[in-house]
């Protein structure tokens, strides 16, 4: 189940920069986003309504469900998309791949979880490798005037990601599910998205394209109900810092799919990085060595 739900997290959410793309144009990325988790929302309440499951989240929940909606949902997204206006995808990319560093250090300071020395490592591999995925792209755009906002922008959204796994675990604790937690969180950003636009005077339009409706039903299915769903199951069973470290993932993905629609060409930097990213891979689901006996104890027999 794990390495399904490892799988399709990966496949979904590696296919969506593409379908972000799609979104830019016409309709401000506020509202986009707002359409988005809007549709997605509805989804999942209608998935637990047919369900017979729980819809109503305790009263304890709330302030879990208020924060991460507001990281996760909103300022997470709203990062990532103005990041783009500034930053080359791939440099974006690579500031997201550092979720699992940052999912680690959160753990520990938040939850009190251990740092486990493979993940780390797993990561850093990781790094490196999209590092060299995305070396040729990211030539010739340090000088860039917006680079700083941007990369801020880009940094400052996963750290919201990142907050939003941390309080998804929390709420697991807790024995809530998160298709449960997710309607909500998904509503309360949609929320947060809608008063900002209206505030900012942005307007609501909708562009009645193929291009435009057929990207937003894919990001507000596929890759809200579904993708989100599934990888915070994983968060759930494998803790937030393995859980991420499919972030790493995701550029190589999306290479893939540039190669066949956008003339990506891989070359042996970009192998090389490949090989380094299944390594730090393997390495970070290394299942963790059993603690020693304390000295003076006899081990338990069966």
């Amino acid at each position: 189940m794990n390495l399904f739900l490892y799988l399709t997290t990966v496949l979904i959410w590696g296919t969506t920069w593409i379908a972000i793309k799609l979104q830019l144009g016409v309709v401000p990325a506020p509202v986009s986003i707002a359409y988005r988790f809007w549709i997605a929302a509805a989804v999942l309440l209608a998935c637990l309504v047919i369900a017979r499951k729980t819809t109503w989240p305790p009263r304890a929940a709330w302030r879990y469900l208020l924060a991460q909606g507001f990281a996760l949902f909103c300022c997470n997204f709203l990062c990532f998309y103005y990041a783009s206006a500034h930053v080359p995808s791939g440099l974006v990319a690579v500031v997201f791949s550092t979720a699992p560093i940052w999912n680690a250090i959160n753990g520990r300071l938040f939850l009190g979880r251990p740092v486990r020395p493979a993940v780390m490592g797993g990561a850093v591999l990781g790094l490196a490798g999209i590092a060299l995925l995305f070396l040729p792209q990211m030539a010739g755009h340090w000088n860039d005037g917006g680079m700083l906002a941007g990369l801020a922008l880009a940094l400052l959204g996963t750290l919201c990601f990142s907050a939003g796994n941390l309080l998804s675990s929390r709420m697991q604790a807790l024995g809530l599910t998160p298709m449960l937690t997710n309607t909500w969180a998904m509503f309360i950003g949609a929320t947060m998205l809608t008063v900002l636009a209206l505030a900012l005077g942005m307007p609501f339009t909708f562009e009645p394209e193929l291009r435009y409706v057929g990207s937003l039903l894919y990001l507000a299915i596929p890759g809200s109900v579904i993708g989100f769903t599934a990888y915070l199951l994983l968060v759930g069973r494998l803790g937030p810092d393995r859980a991420a470290y499919c972030t790493v993932l995701f550029p190589v993905v999306a290479l893939t799919v540039s190669a066949v629609f956008e003339d990506y060409r891989w070359g042996a930097p970009a192998f090389a990085g490949l090989a380094l990213v299944i390594g730090g891979n393997l390495l970070a689901f290394m299942p963790g060595r059993p603690a020693a006996p304390a000295a003076g104890t006899v081990p338990a027999r069966g």
